[in-house]
């Protein structure tokens, strides 16, 4: 990713992505972006709660960015909770209304509509909760050493 002399430069989902994870943090949920609940799957955000619970959160960035998403009911089978992000000038009238909302910007953002509760088997969710944790670690790791 291009670097500049304030960081790296973010793409429009990664900018809603970082303002969702500042908003979820405040609700006191852990986040990981671009997290891999399985082979083949590759979630935009995942955030487990105080209480153990799992979101998943898929940012959108554009009509065409949503509109060429056809994986994202893989996805239902990985968390409590799913939601999209997007900004506010994205048609939400296109999104289904089954899922949660968060309106977002690369600072925050706000739940428009709680996502409806579909709790995880006991078994997904303990080796989800342990994937999530040693992926989690890795990347402090990498983050302290580089070279590793």
């Amino acid at each position: 990713m291009p670097e500049t002399t304030m960081g790296p430069i973010l793409k429009p989902g990664q900018l809603l992505a970082r303002g969702v994870c500042r908003h979820l943090m405040d609700l006191d949920f852990a986040c990981l972006e671009e997290f891999t609940p399985e082979r083949g799957k590759r979630v935009d955000v995942m955030a487990v709660g105080p209480k153990g619970e799992i979101w998943v959160i898929e940012c959108k960035s554009s009509r065409a960015d949503y509109q060429s998403d056809g994986k994202w009911e893989g996805y239902l089978d990985w968390c409590d909770r799913y939601f999209w992000a997007v900004d506010e000038g994205f048609p939400t009238e296109l999104l289904p209304v089954d899922t949660g909302l968060l309106i977002a910007d690369a600072y925050d953002a706000e739940i428009i509509r709680m996502a409806p509760e579909s709790k995880l088997p006991g078994a997904r969710r303990t080796a989800l909760t342990r994937r999530f944790a040693r992926h989690s670690a890795m990347r402090l790791q990498g983050l302290r050493d580089p070279g590793v």
